[in-house]
């Protein structure tokens, strides 16, 4: 077999003879099944992935661009995780038309008309758009390159009414029906998705090793925040009698292999189309709405957005609120409202003075 070699990346076999490689700067592995060692895909990938650590060249000083590079230098950029760096990375490449803008000349008004652009792509990337922009702003003034954060204050562009919800939750009748039709490979990754909150990608990725006693200790991929979670009673039946297989993470295709994310996405697409058609599950049912679902479980049964964000490894209660929206809080709000009626009656009863 002919030797490959690219500068900066380490190629070697682990022990269980399978070929490894992985960006010695950032720690980043290229995934071999889909861009195989030597092929086109893999040096195209190898260099997708060195240009995230270049400087960007040198930009003009006290604009975008220079703010844009500083950043990226930064521990705050170099500090992310892989995958958001390159999710705020496709932001700097969209604003690259205007890296030449004078910081001075940010407003309101200004981020407004950038964020309005952007939504020509789609309502989430324009909020996303104003999002990083907030990101760096903020990090901009701590250092003195803007006296203010123009997109602080600037709103999100709103769903638009009668929009269907992306990934929303699963009703309890779509969980149960999912479970009981899913075959017995498929069924594991569904059921870590379902009674932990993790994404596809995390689920599917998950090695043997964290799952140990019961319970799963992991990071999330794209934040690297921990996630500690006590598996359920149902998760630990399902994980225990899950088919015999050899691969390094705890669920395996059919084959014994781990999972790719396209692949279980297309075993899981006929499953939704059959059960869709059977009518057993609604329309707009999603893997990740299955995060969603956890989320809103959570919600209903009164946590508070700090503690959710924890359990869906999140570093800010931003997205925790997001992924709860829809939560039923009629039931809480009950209890509260007793709660606060038996409150003001006890005070009553101690304050209020008898008259004549």
């Amino acid at each position: 077999m002919t030797r490959v070699s690219v500068k900066g990346f380490q190629i070697f076999t682990d022990r269980h003879g399978r070929p490894r490689c992985y960006h010695r700067a950032t720690r980043t592995a290229i995934d071999l099944a889909k861009a195989p060692l030597g092929s086109v895909e893999f040096l195209a990938e190898c260099a997708r992935i060195a240009a995230l650590t270049q400087p960007v060249g040198t930009p003009k000083p006290g604009t975008l661009g220079m703010l844009i590079a500083a950043y990226r230098a930064h521990e705050a950029f170099t500090g992310l995780a892989h995958r958001t760096r390159e999710d705020y990375q496709r932001i700097f490449d969209y604003l690259k038309p205007i890296d030449g803008t004078a910081l001075v000349k940010f407003n309101r008004p200004l981020v407004v008309r950038i964020r309005d652009k952007a939504s020509k792509r789609g309502r989430r990337f324009a909020n996303y758009v104003k999002a990083v922009l907030s990101i760096i702003f903020s990090w901009g003034v701590e250092r003195d390159y803007l006296k203010f954060n123009a997109a602080e204050k600037v709103k999100n562009i709103r769903r638009p009414k009668g929009l269907p919800q992306s990934n929303r939750p699963w009703s309890d009748e779509e969980r149960y029906a999912v479970l009981e039709e899913v075959p017995a490979h498929i069924k594991p990754a569904v059921a870590l998705m379902m009674f932990t909150g993790l994404g596809p990608k995390d689920a599917l990725k998950l090695p043997r090793s964290s799952y140990r006693d019961g319970e799963i200790a992991t990071r999330r991929s794209k934040t690297g925040e921990p996630v500690s979670w006590p598996a359920p009673e149902e998760l630990r039946r399902i994980l225990a009698a899950a088919p015999m297989h050899e691969a390094i993470t705890l669920c395996a295709n059919s084959v014994g292999k781990p999972w790719t994310e396209s692949g279980f996405r297309a075993s899981w697409r006929h499953i939704r189309v059959r059960l869709e058609g059977a009518g057993s599950i609604g329309p707009g049912l999603t893997l990740y709405g299955l995060r969603h679902t956890v989320a809103v479980i959570l919600r209903e049964l009164g946590y508070d957005e700090r503690t959710i964000a924890d359990a869906l490894g999140q570093k800010t209660i931003e997205m925790a609120r997001h992924y709860s929206e829809g939560a039923d809080l009629k039931p809480k709000m009950r209890g509260v409202v007793a709660s606060f009626d038996a409150e003001l009656n006890r005070r009553r009863t101690k304050t209020v003075k008898p008259t004549g």
